[in-house]
């Protein structure tokens, strides 16, 4: 291999490295923000928000993007407060178990809580030699109830004003009957109104299924929308374009200006608007480029998914507009004027 193409496959795998941990705050990350920001305040009747959209449109980087900037800006309040923590980020575990298991999900919220050294100690309850967090125990400090009871200590103690739960839909897959569906809400609805802290749940269309079990949690939980970027508009197709040259400005030893973004119609297309998809078709056009020892059209050609995958993408795409799309058509009702 020539200096030049060694010099390239090196800057391919810095650009896998480089586009597998960016973050591209884009309009629909914003415009779904800006509706949280509103919606997200102390004694909110809105216990659970839902965010809803389909695989790869970049929920995860809108949970992410979330959390940092409620912790940025809470630094003064941190900063006063050892013990604080604004907003707090875990996802939903898929154990492979029949059921949901709620023992993993509080350990992974009090991992985030305690014991996680890149975020302040609480002040309360420190142990003065360890430094680490004494949380209550009963019996038997691991039990479910336990276990509860330090998550709601930690949640109020901590003051977190939301909780972002992403791949929410696991809670779903792994639950069976819509009677205990309501039960595994419920217990959701109970964390939040004990602590008052708003839980965010941020996952597929799948989630959407939850407002309808039954009218208490219907009253108590908003559903979000968090769209793809559709070819049919002009203003969407302006936004995708803005994304791919985000994208292309990150590396520009790998893509020259303009390089990327004449694909873009072809990239839209083909990731059916979702930046999450995007990233990895980039990702592995990158990794290909590393094989062959220099970049070329072929190796995005070769990243893009093959029809079966963005069939069967498309086809879950359609029945969760499909059933998400009229519920958002919110219209006054009409009233009957009264006869003289």
């Amino acid at each position: 291999m020539s200096q030049a193409n060694q010099t390239t496959a090196s800057t391919a795998v810095d650009v896998a490295r480089t586009l597998s941990t960016k973050r591209i705050k884009h309009n629909r990350v914003t415009e779904v923000m800006g509706e949280l920001d509103t919606l997200i305040y102390p004694n909110s009747q809105d216990s659970i928000l839902l965010v809803c959209g389909p695989t790869g449109a970049g929920k995860t980087t809108l949970s992410r993007v979330m959390v940092d900037s409620a912790l940025e800006k809470g630094v003064s309040q941190m900063q006063a407060n050892g013990g604080v923590i604004p907003a707090v980020y875990v996802e939903a575990p898929s154990s492979g178990e029949n059921n949901f298991s709620w023992k993993l999900f509080y350990h992974r919220i009090l991992t985030q809580l305690g014991d996680n050294l890149n975020v302040p100690k609480m002040l309360y309850g420190v142990d003065e030699q360890t430094g680490r967090v004494v949380r209550p125990k009963g019996m038997n400090g691991n039990s479910l109830a336990a276990l509860r009871t330090a998550v709601e200590r930690g949640l109020r103690e901590r003051q977190v004003q939301f909780l972002v739960i992403d791949e929410a839909a696991h809670i779903i897959r792994q639950t069976r009957g819509n009677q205990r569906l309501e039960i595994q809400l419920d217990t959701l609805k109970s964390l939040a109104n004990q602590c008052g802290t708003q839980i965010v749940l941020v996952g597929s269309y799948d989630l959407y299924q939850l407002v309808s079990l039954s009218a208490q949690l219907a009253r108590r939980t908003h559903v979000l929308h968090f769209e793809r970027y559709r070819d049919d508009r002009p203003e969407d197709v302006k936004a995708f374009e803005s994304c791919v040259a985000l994208f292309e400005k990150t590396l520009p030893n790998l893509w020259e200006k303009g390089q990327l973004r004449r694909y873009t119609k072809e990239l839209l297309e083909n990731t059916l608007g979702c930046v999450g998809t995007l990233s990895s078709v980039l990702i592995r056009a990158a990794k290909l480029a590393e094989a062959a020892g220099s970049w070329s059209v072929s190796s995005l050609e070769r990243a893009l998914l093959n029809e079966a995958q963005r069939n069967r993408i498309l086809e879950e795409i359609i029945d969760g507009e499909t059933a998400i799309g009229p519920s958002f058509t919110r219209m006054m009702p009409k009233t009957k004027r009264a006869v003289v």
